[in-house]
């Protein structure tokens, strides 16, 4: 699924501006993060009551940081659309 913006802005003397900005974030990656979320509670949950705390913090620090390799190219997109939208 892609999702398009289309944004209409006013500067400071009041003239119109149009932005069309196209995001291409697939909804798989919203039920990936989800599951990977539901995965690590779940092993969260098995090794606290086992006690393997550290384990399980290890867990939680590798999901974290799957999820936010999957993340960062949007972080970037949406980066260097800011900066194109403050350089006009």
């Amino acid at each position: 699924m892609e999702v398009n913006f289309h944004y209409v802005f006013r500067d400071i003397a009041g003239t119109a501006g149009n932005i069309h900005v196209e995001v291409n974030m697939s909804v798989g990656l919203i039920f990936k993060i989800a599951a990977v979320g539901i995965l690590v509670t779940i092993l969260n949950q098995i090794l606290k009551h086992s006690g393997r705390e550290e384990h399980a913090f290890l867990i939680s620090l590798a999901g974290l940081i799957l999820v936010l390799t999957w993340l960062i190219p949007y972080i970037y997109d949406l980066f260097v659309m800011v900066q194109d939208l403050f350089t006009l």
